[in-house]
């Protein structure tokens, strides 16, 4: 008898071990942000005012899908941008990879501004720097973005670089190119690079930014020049 006693408990208790670790590998977490501005690819998304944002994510064994959200400016009648994606990203040793999809939606001009990107990223990590490449290619899902006012997406490529140092501190820069599919409208973009400057508190993290995008192609609203830089201040949480 106290050997089939001593043989469920064993039992259960492998039983509850193997299901903990189970859980433990679906993974929930949370993140909102307040910036400054909301500045995508170099480019404003709010006309150089501030945007709050938020998302949410699940993880599993490497899998992962989740939802993100901004107040957007544009001149339309959309006024929040909400991201949806999924994908699968992993290690082997040093080396970083991530491939998936991305679906960016706006409420009220759905037709007219949803576009999707599928993406590919390869990583290392050198330790003492980190480096980064990533391509974006676009895929149209809207019904009208063959109209030459209507914007139709392109692909972009990126590399980066990140520096961790002591105190919490992490210096990032970045260098693209965002080509449109559409060469000679009013959407014909261009290089874009930033740097900036991190500090984690724990969950919280503070960042300043400075971002550059030169257009190949000058329209109203861009500076003279063809070029829109910003500095951007933006304070994030993770739960």
């Amino acid at each position: 008898m106290k050997f089939i006693k001593l043989s469920i408990a064993t039992a259960l208790l492998a039983t509850l071990s193997y299901a903990e670790e189970k859980k433990s590998d679906l993974e929930v977490s949370a993140n909102v942000a307040l910036t400054s501005n909301y500045v995508w690819r170099g480019m404003t998304q709010s006309r150089n005012s501030p945007a709050v944002q938020g998302g949410f994510d699940l993880s599993y064994k490497g899998f992962y899908t989740g939802v993100w959200g901004s107040n957007i400016n544009f001149d339309s009648k959309a006024s929040v941008e909400i991201d949806v994606y999924l994908g699968y990203a992993g290690e082997i040793g040093k080396f970083s990879y991530d491939v998936g999809y991305c679906q960016y939606m706006y409420p009220n001009e759905t037709d007219e501004l949803n576009f999707g990107e599928a993406y590919l990223s390869l990583g290392y990590d050198f330790d003492v720097v980190s480096i980064s490449a990533k391509y974006y290619l676009g895929i149209d899902t809207n019904d009208v973005a063959n109209q030459v006012t209507d914007y139709e997406p392109g692909d972009a490529w990126e590399a980066a670089v990140s520096v961790p140092l002591p105190m919490d501190i992490t210096i990032d820069a970045l260098y693209g190119s965002y080509d449109d599919a559409q060469d000679g409208n009013k959407n014909n973009f261009g290089d874009y690079y930033s740097a900036t400057v991190t500090k984690a508190f724990g969950k919280y993290e503070l960042s300043l930014a400075y971002t550059v995008m030169d257009y190949d192609q000058v329209d109203g609203g861009y500076d003279g020049d063809g070029k829109e830089d910003n500095i951007v201040v933006t304070l994030g949480a993770s739960f």
